[in-house]
């Protein structure tokens, strides 16, 4: 094939960068997490100042014969925004580093931390099910996860108790920063009810903050069996195991923070009307959805990108999706409610509120 012109020779070598750059986007992932696994965010946090190169290969876990390689990791993660370099000058020779507002969130302190999210999510277990991805589109089996392990996440979950730490601790985290925004900027939502069931709360992060915030709600965690095991409540706050599919406990509220997302719409319909049946005053129960909104948020690029990135995590791990606001309507609407109402206040999810 011969290139006639320059146009036509700059658009080919612009496509093999984009091909190449989204081909290695792993990259991205995997420094960062040996930048985790290596403490890089601690080490320069417990520094105080621009951190010199020296110091932080100094301070870092490893073999004095990959000093040399530090400086090429650091590079890649300060073009991948978590560090900002400080360059030399006639006053300081030696570059140093610091934190950015991404690297705080990693943390091992910080209340927000996303480090168990990020380790869950690059756990051979959540990653290697990628590598049948394209068999999965040849067979009839329900998810890559399922064609790679035999069984279900939840299936695999439940039988492997350390993962099943894993994954509870980054949903822990997960909710944090979730909890602390709704408490805030969404008091309103909770006023005049009553009860609230927390459908898939784990081990209660968001039930405890709400009741925290409103001592006279009487709240419920509704987890799997294996979840709530030996959990204790409170004076406001029962840990109940089931299966959602079959029952729900009654209440005025029932809640679900990202977990509508994990199912097909046959299973999400059939959840909801579990909530139909569950809500005890109709007149001012409701039920209470955190999720992802596809479309919702114009202009938001990076936002946009998240939840289409969650999608395809949905495809390949379970039988969930991400939804636009017709998907969801059409849910709600068939499940037997009347109407929604739908808040952007927690980043690229929101929050939603469905009224029988």
């Amino acid at each position: 094939m011969s290139i006639h012109n320059e146009d036509q020779s700059s658009k080919l070598f612009q496509s093999q960068t984009h091909i190449l750059n989204q081909t290695f986007g792993f990259i991205n992932s995997m420094c960062l997490k040996c930048a985790i696994d290596l403490c890089i965010p601690d080490v320069i946090h417990k520094y105080g100042k621009p951190m010199p190169l020296s110091q932080l290969i100094a301070s870092l876990p490893i073999h004095p014969s990959k000093t040399c390689f530090i400086s090429r990791l650091m590079q890649i993660l300060v073009q991948s925004g978590f560090f900002s370099q400080h360059n030399v000058t006639d006053y300081n020779q030696e570059v140093s580093y610091v934190l950015t507002d991404a690297s705080i969130l990693l943390l091992k302190d910080h209340p927000f931390r996303m480090t168990c999210l990020l380790q869950v999510i690059l756990d051979p277990v959540m990653f290697n099910p990628w590598f049948q991805f394209s068999t999965w589109f040849t067979n009839d089996d329900p998810t890559p996860f399922y064609t790679q392990n035999e069984m279900t996440l939840w299936d695999y979950a439940s039988r492997e108790p350390k993962f099943n730490h894993l994954f509870n601790d980054a949903m822990t985290n997960d909710t944090r920063l979730i909890s602390s925004v709704v408490i805030e900027k969404c008091k309103g939502v909770f006023e005049g009810l009553e009860s609230l069931v927390d459908v898939g709360g784990g081990t209660g992060t968001l039930a405890k903050a709400i009741a925290n915030s409103f001592p006279h709600l009487n709240c419920i965690v509704f987890d799997l069996p294996h979840v709530v095991h030996d959990l204790q409540g409170t004076d406001n706050i029962k840990y109940v195991g089931g299966d959602m599919f079959e029952t729900i406990p009654s209440a005025d509220s029932i809640m679900f923070k990202t977990v509508m997302h994990n199912w097909n719409d046959e299973e999400c319909l059939k959840i909801l009307k579990r909530c139909k049946e569950a809500i005890e005053n109709k007149d001012k129960g409701k039920v209470i959805i955190i999720d992802t909104v596809i479309g919702n948020v114009k202009g938001d690029s990076e936002s946009e990108q998240t939840k289409l990135y969650y999608d395809m995590e949905m495809m390949v791990l379970v039988t969930g999706k991400q939804r636009n606001e017709k998907d969801w309507a059409k849910l709600f609407f068939s499940a037997g409610f009347n109407h929604y109402k739908i808040t952007q206040v927690l980043g690229f999810k929101s929050l939603i509120e469905v009224y029988p």
